[in-house]
C-alpha cells in the first residue's frame, strides 16, 4: 500500500508526456515503453472501474452527488493498487464539488504539476474537444468546465484555466513540483531531472537520458501512428499532433491573444507567459 502522487495539469497541458517519461524511467525498457501500457503504472483518477467497483455497479446514470461521495473512498481504493507510491494522473482543479474535495488528501504523498501557455493549450483543446477557436477561448474561461461521465469516466472538473492554475500552484508547497511544459521542451535533461530529483529517485545520468529520448515526441507520435493511442479523442485524428509551442503565434488573430490575455492575463504573467509587447502592461 502507497501513498498517491498526483500527476496534475489542465487538459491539453503534457501530462501524457510526463506519464510516459515516468514510465520509461521507472521501468527502464531497452526500447520505448508503449503508450497503450501507461495505465499499468499510472492511474487515472476518472477511471471509471474504480468508482463502480466501490458502488458495487455501474456508475451510468448514477447521480453527481453519488459519485463525489464515492471519491475520498476510491482515493483511498487506489493506495491498494501497487506497494510503494501510487502515481494518479488526475485533470480536475484542486478543490471541491459538491461539498467533496475532488483530491483525498489523506492518502497523498505529494504531486507533480504541468502548466502550459494558455496561447497554445486553446489550441491543442480546440482539436481535443472538437470546438471551434471561439469556443475552446471560451471553454479556457469557464468556472464550470467540465467533462460528462461517459466513456469509461466519470465527471472530471476543469473549471477554469487561470483558476485551475491558480487552485494547484497559488499557495507554496513543498510537497508538489511545479514544471512548465515550455522547460520540458527547451531544457529536457534539467526540467526532468528536477522532476527526479523531486521524487527522491537517483537513476544513472544513462538511464535518465534514454527515459527522455523514448518519451520524446517524436517517439511518442510515431507510436500511435503506428499502434493507435486508446487515450485519443473521437473528435482528433491524432492525440500527439505537434507537440511545440508558440503555434498561437500563427494560430491566433490578434483579437483572441487580446481574449485570452484579458481572461488570463494575471496567471499568464506568473509563469512569463505574456508576449513580451504586453509583459509591461
Amino acid at each position: 500500500m502507497g501513498a498517491l502522487i498526483w500527476l496534475a495539469s489542465y487538459p491539453k497541458s503534457g501530462n501524457t508526456w510526463l506519464r510516459a517519461f515516468l514510465y520509461n524511467l521507472l521501468r527502464n525498457p531497452p526500447k520505448p515503453a508503449p503508450i497503450n501500457e501507461l495505465d499499468r503504472f499510472c492511474l487515472g483518477e476518472s477511471a471509471e472501474g474504480w468508482y463502480a467497483r466501490r458502488a458495487g455497479r455501474p456508475t451510468e446514470g448514477m447521480p453527481l452527488a453519488e459519485v463525489m461521495a464515492l471519491r475520498p473512498q476510491v482515493h483511498r481504493d487506489f493506495t491498494t493498487a501497487f506497494p510503494d507510491s501510487v502515481f494518479v494522473k488526475t485533470h480536475n482543479f484542486l478543490g471541491e464539488c459538491d461539498g467533496v474535495p475532488l483530491h483525498n488528501m489523506d492518502v497523498t504523498a505529494g504531486g507533480l504539476y504541468v502548466v502550459r501557455n494558455p496561447l497554445d493549450v486553446v489550441i491543442s483543446v480546440r482539436h481535443h474537444f472538437g470546438l471551434s477557436m471561439d469556443e475552446a477561448i471560451a471553454r479556457l474561461a469557464d468556472p464550470t468546465a467540465a467533462t460528462q461521465s461517459a466513456g469509461g469516466h466519470v465527471a472530471e472538473f476543469h473549471n477554469s484555466w487561470s483558476k485551475h492554475v491558480e487552485s494547484w500552484t497559488a499557495i507554496p508547497n513543498p510537497a508538489l513540483h511545479v514544471v512548465r511544459y515550455e522547460d520540458m521542451l527547451d531544457h529536457p535533461r534539467r526540467s526532468f531531472g528536477q522532476m527526479v530529483a523531486f521524487l527522491g529517485l537517483k537513476p544513472p545520468k544513462e538511464r535518465l537520458r534514454r527515459a527522455i529520448k523514448f518519451s520524446s515526441f517524436r517517439v511518442l507520435k510515431g507510436q500511435e501512428q503506428r499502434d493507435s493511442f486508446k487515450e485519443r479523442s473521437e473528435h482528433s485524428d491524432a492525440f500527439f499532433r505537434e507537440g511545440q509551442k508558440d503555434q498561437w503565434r500563427n494560430l491566433l488573430t490578434s483579437a483572441q491573444v487580446d481574449r485570452i490575455i484579458a481572461d488570463h492575463g494575471e496567471q499568464m504573467a506568473r509563469f512569463g507567459y505574456l508576449p513580451d509587447d504586453r509583459a509591461g502592461s
